[in-house]
């Protein structure tokens, strides 16, 4: 009975050690070889400042900027807390806060659901390209630059369906205002 107590034990503790430490440390490695800028987070540096991750989205809530979708993510854009608000349509609370985030995107047109809904995870980077058109007069009046310079730019920056049949096309948030932040005027 001891040898097998033993036995068990050390299967145990060799099992733990090669599956929790040593084969995720040689994954890692590996991937980091091979996927140097995925394996890191996709993070983006400014400048040599580390100013965000193309995965995660962020708040962006100036005028002179494009504005992300909403976080319901904790306290917004907590990727510790990643859920989406789970609120029912027949909650109250729901259209309330749609309501609130309408009357303050609306520019005139109809806003885009993008614009004034949260994700599924509420940690979205992306918003359509229809969202960040709706937001080109805005952002170029408040830039003084023209709506065509700016038009153009969110342009450069749709990301087409991937394989050309999954997904939307979408624009990251973040790297089209750090393109914008770049433009002299």
């Amino acid at each position: 009975m001891k040898k097998h107590l033993i036995t068990a034990c050390l299967y145990t503790l060799i099992t733990a050690v090669g599956l929790g430490l040593v084969y995720p440390a040689v994954i890692t490695g590996i991937s980091k070889l091979a996927f140097r800028d995925n394996a890191d987070g996709q993070l983006i540096r400014y400048n040599g400042k580390l100013i965000g991750s193309r995965i995660i989205g962020q708040p962006f809530t100036g005028p002179g900027y494009f504005h992300s979708r909403p976080s319901a993510a904790g306290l917004g854009y907590d990727a510790s807390a990643s859920s989406g608000s789970n609120l029912a349509p027949t909650n109250k609370a729901l259209p309330d806060r749609v309501a609130a985030s309408v009357a303050k995107e609306k520019d005139g047109a109809d806003v885009p659901v993008d614009l004034v809904t949260t994700s599924g995870s509420g940690l979205d980077p992306d918003i359509s390209p229809e969202t960040a058109f709706y937001q080109v007069d805005r952002v170029a009046k408040e830039r003084h630059l023209s709506p065509e310079t700016v038009r153009s730019l969110v342009q450069r920056f749709i990301t087409p369906r991937q394989f050309g049949l999954l997904g939307e096309p979408r624009v990251n948030v973040l790297q089209l205002n750090l393109a914008l932040h770049q433009i002299v005027r």
